[in-house]
C-alpha cells in the first residue's frame, strides 16, 4: 500500500485505502459501467477496527464505502463543505450495507 501510495500520490507512507477512477486521466474517453478500482490495506484497516473497538468486517465496509465515494467524485480534500458532503454520503451508504 505504501508503494501505490507513493507512485499514485506522492505519499511516502501507508494509507488504509486508495481509489483508482476510470473516468479521470489517461483513459476517461472510454465510457464504462466500471467506476474503477479500490484497494483497502486489510492490516491497517485491521489497526484501524481495533483501536475503534469494532470487527474488521465493519473497518472494511467503512473503508469500501469511502472509496466508492471518492469514485463518485466527492473529495474530502476540497475543503471542509465537501468533506461534509463526502460524510454525508458515506453515512447513507452504509445505512444501506446494514
Amino acid at each position: 500500500m505504501r508503494k501505490l501510495n507513493h507512485a499514485w500520490r506522492g505519499k511516502n507512507e501507508t494509507t488504509d485505502v486508495l481509489s483508482f477512477s476510470l473516468r479521470e486521466g489517461r483513459f476517461k474517453h472510454i465510457r464504462t459501467a466500471l467506476l474503477g478500482d479500490i484497494v483497502i490495506s486489510v492490516p491497517t484497516a485491521g489497526r484501524q477496527a481495533m483501536a475503534e473497538g469494532h470487527a474488521l468486517s465493519r473497518e472494511i465496509d467503512r473503508l469500501l464505502v469511502h472509496g466508492l465515494v471518492h469514485l463518485l467524485g466527492y473529495d474530502h480534500a476540497r475543503g471542509a463543505e465537501e468533506a461534509r458532503r463526502m460524510a454525508s454520503k458515506e453515512r447513507q451508504l452504509l445505512r444501506k450495507l446494514t
